[in-house]
């Protein structure tokens, strides 16, 4: 069996993290090797460096890394335009340049397994009667999709009788919604949105209207930058507090990801941190001397994953901070590594769905 084979076969977070790391250096290696074969920019870079792709790292922190940021100016591909099957594009304010990721159907499937992965493991494997805050027109192009439209599609493949709350001018449809709620009150409800419109399109407008809903057996998973609700003094226990209030909504899940590593989310666990999958990790790097950093020290966070088969996605230097937290330790007992987004490196774009859009919605209403 293969490593990725292996990665895939065990239960989501059940791995020790030194046979994980093992396992992801032999398919990193393979990767780095075939990315340097088939990516003449890919290759320059690693050449400019006098990175031999050929060498066996024993160390998953020698991989080679790739800033995010290059994916906006360079065409980075390593399959012919005749094979890709869908380009997603990062999110981006109008005066932003924005990556395209390429996906072949290797990649695109090994995406939506390991997504698969992911979240069954926290709402089973059962289809669940699902609310999307947000507006069917989002997904309506699907050879070409916004990181947003991505996410949309990627978590409904886990619900049933999809909903869409938002009309087209992303206008709560505040009936609808409640009566959705109440033909479904005896089952558990999957909501999916990204982080500002849930709290400005359905939390801050039920709240105005003095309408409640009963989301107490709801699990909701949304994901978004949290610039601009940090902006409002909206903290995520904050978040996660008002919404309690108002809903009596108890399961609520982050989750941290791009869309330059699509389908490797890190979700956040009932202890408020956020875990690396099986077939994924995170390093954080010092801002200035670029190494590594021990647990505890926040400093620039580097994901890597090997799922990207189309791109050369698998070792990516973000912009944004973190601090890993332990190892194989965490109380809500799934193994790995765990860490905490802190924000965004000095001087980085506004660049998660959820800050993009509430940067659109916030510039037009000043």
């Amino acid at each position: 069996m293969s490593a990725i084979e292996q990665l895939f076969s065990l239960p989501e977070y059940s791995i020790d993290n030194d046979k994980k790391r093992k396992l992801l250096l032999s398919e990193l290696n393979v990767l780095t090797k075939f990315h340097y074969s088939n990516c003449l920019q890919y290759k320059n870079i690693l050449n400019n460096l006098n990175i031999n792709p050929e060498t066996e790292l024993d160390n998953i922190e020698a991989v080679p890394y790739l800033p995010v940021r290059l994916f906006k100016t360079q065409k980075m591909q390593s399959i012919p335009d005749s094979e890709v099957l869908k380009v997603l594009i990062s999110s981006g304010t109008s005066d932003q340049q924005v990556s395209r990721i390429a996906l072949n159907r290797d990649t695109s499937l090994l995406q939506v397994k390991a997504l698969a992965s992911i979240i069954t493991s926290y709402i089973g494997n059962k289809r669940l009667p699902m609310i999307i805050i947000d507006t069917d027109a989002t997904i309506r192009n699907k050879s070409s999709m916004s990181a947003r439209g991505a996410g949309l599609v990627g978590l409904s493949n886990f619900g049933r009788n999809h909903f869409f709350a938002l009309d087209e001018n992303m206008n709560l449809k505040v009936d609808e919604f409640i009566d959705f709620v109440e033909k479904y009150k005896s089952e558990p409800i999957l909501i999916f949105g990204f982080t500002f419109m849930i709290w400005q399109y359905l939390y801050k407008k039920l709240k105005h209207l003095n309408k409640k809903a009963d989301l107490s057996s709801a699990i909701l998973i949304h994901s978004g930058g949290w610039k601009k609700l940090l902006d409002q003094a909206v903290s995520n226990e904050i978040f996660k507090s008002e919404l309690y209030d108002h809903f009596r909504l108890k399961k609520i899940y982050n989750f941290y990801g791009m869309v330059e590593q699509v389908g490797s989310i890190f979700m956040e666990c009932e202890e408020g941190f956020l875990h690396t999958p099986n077939f994924a990790e995170v390093l954080i790097r010092d801002y200035v001397s670029w190494q590594t950093l021990s647990a505890g020290e926040n400093g620039v966070i580097q994901t890597l994953s090997i799922l990207p088969r189309s791109y050369p996605g698998h070792s990516l230097l973000t912009e944004d901070m973190g601090t890993i937290i332990g190892i194989d330790n965490c109380r809500c007992g799934r193994k790995g590594t765990y860490f905490t987004v802190s924000g965004r490196v000095p001087k980085a774009e506004l660049r998660g769905c959820s800050d993009t859009h509430a940067e659109t919605v916030l510039s037009a209403g000043s």
